[in-house]
């Protein structure tokens, strides 16, 4: 006869959660020392990436880095599995591929590490990972990792997962509850609260112009202003994102006699199939603030410097720019070359770059143009590449424009994204609390 304590343990034991794996049994596959699983990558890294190997897809593969993968029946070659590495990486956008290389080599060092399986990995064990990563504290005490970066983790391991035709670990519950209770701990304690961008308004814009233009007294500053000029009328005007304006070339950028100008965006954040989008920039009634009229004369200097160099650029710049009138409207310079990007670097002695502008560079432009305004430091530490899509979204609401036609220009597809710039940035705008009659 089985006891009453005996069925108890048996009870007890079998409701208790299974363990991790254990480590592989020596001649097994498990983490060989290539050049993904070496150590702990560190942000220093993050420029190496892209030498990095991508792992296998899922027709050769059972793990990330290859190894002990069988070779698939047909006509498989070393050829065909670079095309399908070139695939998956031109999938996504370089920044994502970026970040799925750097993830999978941390999340698999560890692994090695700890003696855990990296591929299939079980779910314990990203459970795990995250928790003791989000123990980790920097010098000063801070939290090192962010519930957002945590969460980029979990996606890149079931990206390799998925790819590698295995079940992705983060679909399990316990990392959903894992990841839950991690950003509910942060919220609490206040730790690394989520940082936006703040935005630029028309109010914004207008001074930075206006300072930016007094500022202009050489033919090099004068280059400088006028760039930096279309870069934000055109950036808030369009919705555009920083990634999207280092893309834009000539050819990108058409006038159109009744709308003004019309943006070809080839590819974007949240289109990298090529659909494209086409954003109108309309004319506006005062000169000032008219991207058609910053974009011609900005591009008037691109236009001399294909044709003479520096010397054209001089030559045309020398003398003070009143700009006292729209300018959109009379004929514009043929350029050189279609395919050359709008927005490029201006060097120190006035050459300009062949190359385009960073996204990097073009938070930087912003934040240097808002502190030539006389915006405090600690306004300025908030601005950046986003603010100008930022701005006209909020822009948008302050003015009641319908969320569709916020939509139509920025692209969003879900009207929840916008409702996140009208709590941060716009709350009284559709708030009952300006109607109760206080």
């Amino acid at each position: 006869m089985v006891s009453l304590t005996a069925v108890e343990d048996r009870a007890a034991r079998s409701s208790r959660l299974p363990t991790l794996p254990p480590a592989p049994r020596p001649g097994l596959p498990h983490s060989p020392p290539t050049a993904m699983t070496e150590k702990i990558w560190s942000p220093h890294d993050r420029d190496h990436a892209r030498d990095r190997p991508l792992p296998r897809p899922a027709v050769r593969c059972t793990r990330p880095d290859g190894a002990g993968a069988p070779r698939p029946p047909g006509p498989s070659s070393a050829d065909a599995e670079r095309r399908i590495l070139a695939a998956l990486e031109q999938r996504h956008a370089p920044s994502t591929v970026r970040n799925y290389r750097q993830d999978w080599a941390k999340f698999a060092a560890w692994c090695a590490l700890r003696g855990h399986r990296d591929l299939p990995a079980h779910p314990h064990a990203v459970a795990d990972y995250l928790t003791e990563h989000a123990d980790a504290r920097t010098q000063t005490g801070d939290r090192a990792y962010s519930t957002a970066t945590l969460t980029r983790w979990v996606a890149s391991i079931n990206y390799w997962h998925r790819a590698c035709a295995q079940a992705a670990p983060g679909e399990s519950q316990i990392i959903k509850d894992t990841l839950s209770g991690l950003r509910r701990s942060y919220a609490r304690s206040g730790d690394r609260p989520t940082k936006r961008a703040a935005p630029l308004l028309v109010a914004d814009l207008e001074r930075i112009l206006s300072a930016s233009r007094g500022d202009a007294t050489t033919w090099v500053t004068r280059a400088r202003e006028r760039r930096d000029s279309a870069l934000l009328l055109l950036g808030f005007a369009g919705a555009c994102r920083r990634s999207e304006l280092s893309a834009l070339v000539i050819a990108d950028v058409t006038a159109h006699r009744h709308d003004g100008l019309h943006l070809r965006i080839r590819t974007s954040k949240t289109d990298q199939t090529g659909d494209g989008q086409v954003k109108g920039v309309p004319y506006t009634v005062r000169h000032l603030t008219c991207p058609p009229c910053a974009y011609r004369r900005w591009l008037d200097v691109v236009a001399a410097f294909d044709r003479t160099g520096r010397p054209g650029v001089i030559r045309l710049l020398h003398d003070r720019d009143e700009f006292d009138d729209h300018a959109c409207r009379t004929a514009a310079p043929a350029a050189p070359d279609p395919a050359a990007a709008v927005f490029r670097a201006i060097r120190a002695n006035g050459n300009i770059s062949a190359t385009a502008l960073s996204g990097p560079a073009i938070h930087a432009a912003i934040r240097r143009r808002a502190q030539l305004a006389g915006y405090p430091d600690d306004v300025v530490t908030q601005l950046g590449g986003h603010s100008l899509r930022a701005g006209f979204v909020t822009q948008g609401f302050l003015n009641r424009a319908h969320p569709h036609e916020i939509m139509r220009q920025t692209g969003h597809v879900n009207p929840a994204t916008l409702e996140i710039y009208a709590r941060e940035h716009a709350p009284l705008q559709n708030n009952a609390v300006t109607r109760i009659g206080l």
